[in-house]
């Protein structure tokens, strides 16, 4: 390999997300070869404020050392000069002033799974790892999503969804709704937003309107989903245009459900990669994940989620998750690392991907027609 190719990472965020996108960065800055790349690392805090560090020799050694806070950077909006800057020709000297390559950001949830920053980035023309504007939005809207999986035919569980203004107009009439076409118990969700933040499980009326409440603290927006008595299954997908499905891993959850604690605070949740099921079913999860993943329009990566009916089998999409968990203990890399992908391969390829499907874009005429 000729030159370091330059990556900057951008992790934290206005997120409830924001220490697992801090997780996230610290594992994949250790996982990179640093004879290869340059890791210039950006942070942005709770409230929103951009920190620009120093470029890494070294993976830092905890969490804390990430937020970048003192003298470690500037804030605001120099913190992006480096790269804007260096991007177009005005780099100055030294190497921080040196153009980044592509942008990896490592946000999970509102302001960084949603296409907000990925929109940043495609106006600065600036090559990035993962879903593009679209696929992310999609993504991070649970309601979308099922509408754009509604019109692909991947089946799903029964659900019904309103905003804070609707609800708040005629409670009694989507308790109805839920409580006919749903019944109980049933999931309660905010529409935007990951790593089970926000969700409940109701078992009758007066449950149900507390999650509604507690639910429309993450999001304008809810959706209520049936309970299925299923396993949960997932499914890696790595790819632009043509993409490729990982073996099928399974999550038991050591909660009722799979919440945020069952996720990554009392660590006594069990993951089985790869999942234990017919060879049909698998074929019929990485085929599914991979029309799920076309269907929103995904580049990069994926996880998609799957519920398996424990009374017959049957197969019935959740969701898919644009910027999953990427720790070395995460799903995701663990189902390629299975499927013959090592975690450092892994970061490669993304990173190849990111600078191929930019190119490509460059192929667009932008001028109009002459």
């Amino acid at each position: 390999m000729g030159e370091k190719v330059r990556v900057g990472l951008v992790y934290g965020g206005r997120s409830g997300e924001h220490e697992v996108s801090l997780q996230t960065a610290l594992a994949v800055m250790k996982a990179f070869n640093y004879d290869k790349y340059e890791i210039k690392p950006f942070y942005i805090t709770k409230i929103g404020e951009w920190r620009s560090g120093q470029t890494l020799l070294a993976p830092p050694a905890d969490v804390e050392m990430l937020r970048l806070a003192g003298d470690h950077g500037q804030s605001g909006t120099d913190a992006l000069m480096p790269i804007f800057n260096g991007l177009s020709g005005e780099s100055g000297s030294g190497t921080d002033a040196k153009p980044i390559d592509v942008v990896f950001p490592l946000l999970h949830g509102t302001f960084g799974e949603d296409g907000t920053i990925q929109g940043m980035l495609e106006m600065a023309n600036i090559p990035y790892v993962g879903a593009g504007v679209l696929a992310s939005s999609v993504g991070m809207d649970k309601i979308m999503m099922k509408k754009v999986f509604a019109q692909e035919g991947l089946p799903q569980c029964i659900f019904r969804f309103f905003n804070r203004t609707q609800w708040e107009k005629d409670p009694a009439f989507f308790i109805m709704e839920i409580e006919v076409a749903l019944g109980y118990p049933c999931f309660i969700k905010p529409a935007n937003l990951g790593s089970s933040v926000g969700i409940s499980k109701a078992g009758n009326r007066v449950e149900l309107i507390a999650a509604i409440d507690y639910a429309f603290r993450f999001d304008r927006k809810v959706i209520v989903e049936e309970f299925i008595d299923a396993r949960e299954v997932e499914v890696s997908v790595l790819g632009n245009d043509e993409p490729r499905a990982s073996v099928p891993g399974e999550i038991a959850s050591s909660n009722e459900f799979y919440d945020y604690k069952a996720k990554y605070t009392d660590g006594k949740s069990t993951m089985h990669i790869p999942a234990n099921i017919p060879n049909e079913t698998a074929e019929a999860l990485r085929d599914m994940a991979i029309r799920a993943f076309q269907s929103i329009d995904g580049s990069g990566l994926s996880r998609v989620d799957f519920f398996l009916r424990k009374e017959d089998g049957r197969l019935f999409i959740n969701e898919v998750n644009t910027m999953p968990g990427f720790t070395p203990f995460s799903m995701y890399p663990l189902m390629w690392r299975e499927t013959g992908v090592p975690y450092a391969e892994l970061l490669d390829t993304l990173i190849n991907l990111a600078l191929d499907r930019h190119a490509e874009k460059q192929r667009i005429d932008f001028s109009g027609a002459e």
